[in-house]
């Protein structure tokens, strides 16, 4: 009797590990071994969705309307609220029905898009480091991730005149993320600007991952792409409820922008997903119609906790910067580690999770990314474990 063999596609193998699994793997084991753990490593807010947000949901749930197939798109009303929000916050008008769609979690979207846009053999601009999902979903869609470098000595903004030409001109989809996930960088109006110039001149779609762009810190206000001239032009921007409101376990996000880019992102939606569960988007209705100071409270939140960390690891002999942005802090490793080395012992010898910045990419190596999800008391833990191995 023959054996049965299972063989996976070939894209798989061009895949690393995904590194959020991993880290799970690591912190599973750890736990299993009796290390009471503090975990910095996931980005996943340990903060409550606030009520308003969950009331809304168990009012719309027993809504029998509500247990049906929803619209592909999300619902108008939802698609409005977006459109309102990207109005009172950028001062950007979009049109609800040709310019938004509701995502699934911005993860989803931005893992769909090129299999819009790419064929097998375009390339595609991957920052590195950077969020991997940009870089796995290139490969899904056929197309050949190249990286640019975000580095220390640029802010960890990307430099397009460093980009090839030649590479830029068989480019189809360049991916932004400002306020930036690992390195927590931001980017002012000039970075966009020249960003727009360049997708014009090569002909290539913007896609700005913007989730962070309300987690902003000591009066910094992230902008967005389409408060640059021409940007509607070439982009679509990625927006998410997920850490704004405390929502990672909901799945709701939504893609703004070029009603062409939106149009393609549809297609492939309506042929692979049925869209997010309705009460879900009516409590995303709920989030954007929070009051202003819901949002002010979580921001705060963090940022007495980034000022406890960064401090700390200073007082340490650690040079971390302060974050202006993002609940993510990130940290250039102390002489003698990589950064898995550092990870390894931190996780090993302090019971103390985090990310090694190797897995953002080639030149996320020499960093660490610590996120800012966790209660004050255990990041104060964490300080004196740290300060107790002596690193």
């Amino acid at each position: 009797m023959e054996t049965f063999k299972v063989e996976f596609a070939d894209r798989l193998s061009q895949l690393p590990p995904y590194l959020f699994s991993e880290i799970d793997k690591a912190k599973r084991k750890a736990s299993e071994e009796g290390i009471d753990i503090i975990n910095l490593g996931i980005g996943d807010p340990d903060l409550p969705t606030p009520d308003n947000i969950i009331d809304s949901l168990c009012e719309t749930a027993v809504n029998p309307e509500n247990h049906r197939y929803p619209s592909y798109e999300g619902l108008l009303e939802l698609r409005q609220e977006f459109s309102l929000y990207m109005q009172r916050r950028f001062d950007v008008h979009l049109d609800p029905v040709t310019e938004v769609l509701t995502l699934i979690g911005s993860k989803e979207g931005i893992a769909h898009i090129p299999l819009a846009f790419v064929n097998p053999g375009d390339f595609v601009l991957v920052p590195d480091p950077g969020y991997p999902v940009y870089n796995a979903s290139t490969i899904f869609a056929g197309g050949i991730p190249y990286t640019f470098p975000l580095l220390a000595d640029n802010d960890f903004l990307p430099d397009f005149d460093q980009i090839d030409p030649q590479i830029a001109d068989r480019a189809k989809i360049l991916f932004l993320n400002y306020p930036n996930n690992p390195t927590a960088a931001v980017a002012n109006r000039e970075i966009f600007e020249r960003a727009v110039e360049f997708a014009k001149r090569h002909n290539i779609i913007i896609c700005q991952d913007a989730a962070y762009c309300e987690l902003a810190y000591d009066e910094h206000k992230p902008v967005s792409i389409f408060e640059i001239q021409g940007g509607r032009d070439v982009s679509v921007e990625f927006h998410s409820l997920s850490k704004t409101y405390n929502m990672t376990g909901w799945r709701i996000g939504f893609a703004v922008g070029n009603r062409e880019i939106i149009a393609g992102l549809r297609s492939v939606k309506t042929n692979v997903d049925s869209g997010v569960f309705q009460a879900v988007q009516y409590a995303g209705i709920a989030a954007l119609r929070s009051p202003a100071q819901v949002v002010a409270d979580i921001v705060s939140i963090h940022a007495e906790r980034r000022d406890i960390l960064v401090n700390g690891l200073n007082s340490l002999g650690w040079h971390v910067p302060k974050p202006k942005a993002t609940f993510y802090v990130w940290a250039p490793v102390p002489p003698g580690y990589t950064s898995s080395e550092l990870c390894t012992t931190l996780l090993k010898q302090a019971g103390i999770v985090t990310t090694p910045g190797i897995g953002f990419g080639r030149n996320g190596e020499g960093y660490v990314r610590m996120a800012l999800t966790v209660t004050k008391e255990r990041i104060i833990e964490a300080l004196g474990r740290i300060r107790n191995i002596r690193l």
